[in-house]
């Protein structure tokens, strides 16, 4: 006899469709910002500003497509880790940040 393996209701897996789509959208976006770098359309201020909303929509692409992070109960615990993640780094990076400025302006009045 051949096993059946079933899925529990929470757990959704992509199809083809799902991942050509998200192929296809991390494809442009990625397009989008190679070439908004390399014919120089913004500032450098605004492109630093559209690159990262560019990052970002990238982001929330490969968790719902790739990943298949959504918002459902089947998914809380896996959005609440993603958020501690998120948070984690933010304070790993903003301290790391905040020490190097204050070590170099500690440095530079001497």
């Amino acid at each position: 006899m051949a096993h059946i393996e079933s899925l529990p209701a929470e757990q959704s897996h992509g199809s083809l469709r799902g991942y050509v789509g998200g192929f296809v959208l991390s494809v442009l976006l990625t397009a989008a910002a190679f070439g908004l770098v390399m014919r120089g359309v913004f500032p450098a201020q605004t492109a630093m500003i559209a690159l990262s909303v560019l990052a970002f929509v990238q982001v929330v692409v490969h968790l719902v497509f790739f990943l298949h992070i959504d918002m459902s109960a089947g998914q809380r615990w896996n959005v609440m880790a993603l958020a501690y993640t998120a948070l984690a780094a933010l304070f790993l990076i903003g301290g790391t940040v905040w020490v190097m400025h204050n070590v170099s302006m500690n440095m530079m009045s001497r």
